[in-house]
């Protein structure tokens, strides 16, 4: 089992910034990649960035290229996500995904955190 851990959510003004922060710890040997993905209200869940863990790649969502930038640290096996230039529809529950292999699936989920955006 993987264990994950949000934290830095809050409420930002538009145009600001936020640094959230995912901490995995138990079973992490098994590393390819870990994420991060949100759910606004009434909305479905949507991918954001990913980080591969050993190389370092990354992908981002369209709607936060150029302003959000996901980081890792091997050592402290954690995963963080800088958030510049903050919109009100950033607002949502940000979620930390694991996953274990490449080509599979997220293995595991944080337990979310909200972030909130006012005008």
């Amino acid at each position: 089992q993987v264990q994950l851990v949000e934290s830095g959510g809050g409420l930002a003004q538009a145009g600001g910034s936020l640094r959230l922060s995912c901490a995995a710890s138990g079973r992490t040997f098994s590393r390819y990649a870990m994420g991060w993905f949100r759910q606004a209200p009434g909305k479905e869940r949507e991918f954001v960035a990913f980080i591969t863990l050993i190389e370092g790649f990354t992908n981002y969502a369209d709607a936060v290229k150029g302003r959000f930038t996901i980081f890792r640290d091997i050592a402290q096996m954690t995963v963080d996500l800088q958030m510049n230039s903050l919109k009100p529809e950033d607002t949502a529950v940000y979620y930390c995904a694991y996953a274990s292999r490449q080509g599979g699936s997220y293995d595991y989920w944080g337990q979310g955190t909200h972030v909130t955006v006012s005008s």
